[in-house]
């Protein structure tokens, strides 16, 4: 490793992909997989197990009263009903990103947005998958053309809109434990304030 190109400089995560000697999937899941792959690290041979996750959107739609629309939502992992932005897999072959936002937002929501940004994009788990997070903020809201007909866990979504002041104080009392959402409001919040 070149560790003076880490030593000084800007910080910024880089791209630095070790050899993969073998990788196979060693559990297929429902939604994701569990993939066992082994890599060369300096002169060692290293092998972890991850999530093989295929990535995710979540939007940060905000309306023309400063209000954040949340979604509580039932999350068997954790046992826990919470609130969170509409977000979904990037589960569509070859559908970018934007598109794949957009679509969440109409299934979740019911509504389309007229201006769309990146607000940041993130590793959930780096330790333990490769799902990389795209979050979108999208403002000029207005309902979609047809409301969606919503299953499973989706079938009791609770929609409400959040004051965006209230949402970053909610965060940052420790109310609220979505990292999606926390990562989101906390980026909004900082671009407003620098």
């Amino acid at each position: 490793m070149d560790r003076a190109r880490f030593e000084s400089g800007p910080v910024v995560d880089v791209s630095d992909p070790a050899e993969v000697v073998e990788s196979a999937a060693v559990f297929d899941g429902h939604i994701w997989d569990v993939r066992r792959e082994s890599f060369r690290f300096g002169d060692a041979e290293l092998t972890r197990d991850f999530v093989d996750h295929p990535g995710a959107v979540a939007v940060l739609a905000i309306d023309d009263e400063d209000r954040v629309l949340l979604i509580n939502q039932y999350r068997h992992p954790v046992r826990e009903r919470e609130w969170e932005l509409p977000a979904g897999l990037l589960d569509v072959a070859g559908e970018p990103p934007l598109e794949a936002a957009q679509r969440e937002l109409a299934e979740e929501a019911d509504l389309q947005a007229a201006e769309w940004s990146e607000l940041v994009i993130f590793h959930t788990s780096p330790g333990g998958s490769n799902e990389l997070l795209h979050v979108f903020e999208a403002r000029g809201l207005s309902d979609s053309p047809e409301p969606f007909a919503r299953m499973d866990e989706e079938a009791e979504l609770v929609p409400r809109w959040i004051p965006f002041a209230e949402l970053v104080s909610a965060v940052l009392e420790g109310r609220l434990r979505n990292s999606i959402l926390i990562v989101a409001v906390l980026t909004a919040h900082a671009r407003r304030t620098v």
